[in-house]
């Protein structure tokens, strides 16, 4: 059964301030089964949109739709405010980056970004002025008479952009971009990509399955699974205010604990776990009393429990069973509440012991850091 996506009415872009706009869309490439399931987005003029998901969840189906590579099998796709279903790739405005780059091998840097803008038929002044900027803007000035061989992988990432980015698109997309480069470059990349978004106020759709990326690049998110989307958010709200236990789960590292609600009161409840404690939650995807649910609690909002502290609402005996070293901070894994991969962080600072593997300590977190999901 086909799901539509519930937008918070906060995230939700006004008529007015639209600029590309999903309605309805679903795709079938057989005819019987739906890898997009009623898609609804709406995104704002100089907004920065993540599609975030894992391999297969249709992440990339919706973009490629966007861009007129794939047709809808339903629904209408529109661009300030006219629709697009019908109009060819070449006809959108649209700029593409994609994972493999895509620059052409027997040109040159300039040459490759003067291609865009000599199908369009200016200049040859023009042209060369627009070149010029737009190797400045991703800093590979000195860069233009090379070949796309002779340059690292993120210079070529910087140009691939720069293409895109060069006849002033209405809108540009981004298939996995930082894909085939290296983790420091990878990151180096995301504040490339994030810093010329901010001076340039152009609209921009992200396609990737990395949570870390999306997390730090993004204004919103659409979380999708199977085709559906499960939440769509910003950055803090998806992390903090999951709205189930795939998107918990997904996003950033979450302890899970599975139990049954026993009480339920307004948006608190108790659920009895597996193992037999009882713990206080947060009820946000409860179906009430007697149903299984899945806890969600973030390792960083779990606290270790001094005695001369106020007690918690949760507190638990945990025994170390691995502790960690990460830098800035330990990553200590215990035992507690039925579970062997319980985990707890705790910067690296001072006044802050280090725990021990065998050690046994008291554990504890906030009602309003326990969150009960669906299972």
């Amino acid at each position: 059964m086909s799901q539509s996506l519930e937008v918070e009415p906060q995230e939700a872009a006004d008529e007015s301030a639209c600029f590309a706009r999903f309605r309805n869309v679903q795709k079938s490439y057989d005819g019987l089964e739906l890898v997009v399931k009623d898609f609804n987005l709406d995104i704002r003029q100089g907004e920065f949109v993540t599609l975030l998901g894992p391999s297969g969840s249709g992440k990339t189906t919706c973009l490629m739709m966007m861009a007129g590579f794939e047709t809808p099998t339903h629904g209408q796709i529109l661009l300030k405010g006219e629709p697009i279903n019908d109009l060819p790739p070449h006809k959108r405005g649209i700029g593409m980056v994609f994972q493999n780059y895509a620059l052409f091998p027997h040109m040159t840097v300039a040459e490759n970004l003067a291609f865009p803008l000599e199908v369009r038929h200016l200049s040859k002044s023009d042209i060369k002025h627009k070149v010029h900027q737009a190797l400045e803007m991703v800093r590979l000035e000195d860069f233009g008479d090379r070949r796309p061989a002779q340059l690292s992988g993120g210079q070529q990432q910087r140009v691939a952009l720069a293409r895109a980015l060069v006849f002033e698109p209405n809108l540009v997309l981004m298939d996995e971009p930082l894909g085939a480069l290296d983790k420091n470059l990878r990151e180096e990349m995301q504040y490339e990509i994030k810093r010329i978004h901010a001076r340039l106020g152009v609209t921009m759709i992200y396609v990737t399955h990395d949570q870390a990326e999306a997390l730090t690049m993004s204004d919103r998110i659409a979380v999708f699974n199977d085709g559906v989307v499960q939440q769509l958010a910003s950055p803090e709200t998806l992390y903090e205010q999951p709205n189930n236990a795939f998107v918990a789960y997904f996003i950033g590292e979450n302890n899970r604990l599975q139990g049954e609600v026993t009480e339920q009161q307004g948006d608190d409840c108790t659920v009895r776990l597996d193992s037999g404690e009882s713990v206080l939650a947060k009820a946000v995807a409860t179906q009430g009393v007697g149903t299984r649910t899945t806890l969600s609690l973030r390792p960083e909002r779990v606290c270790i429990a001094d005695d001369a502290a106020a007690p918690f609402d949760n507190q638990f005996t945990a025994s170390v069973q691995e502790v960690i070293y990460l830098g800035d901070h330990l990553r200590t894994r215990l035992s507690v509440c039925g579970s062997e991969e319980f985990i707890l962080k705790t910067p690296n600072a001072e006044g802050f012991d280090h725990l021990r593997p065998g050690q046994t300590i008291q554990v504890g977190w906030s009602r309003a850091n326990c969150r009960a999901l669906d299972i």
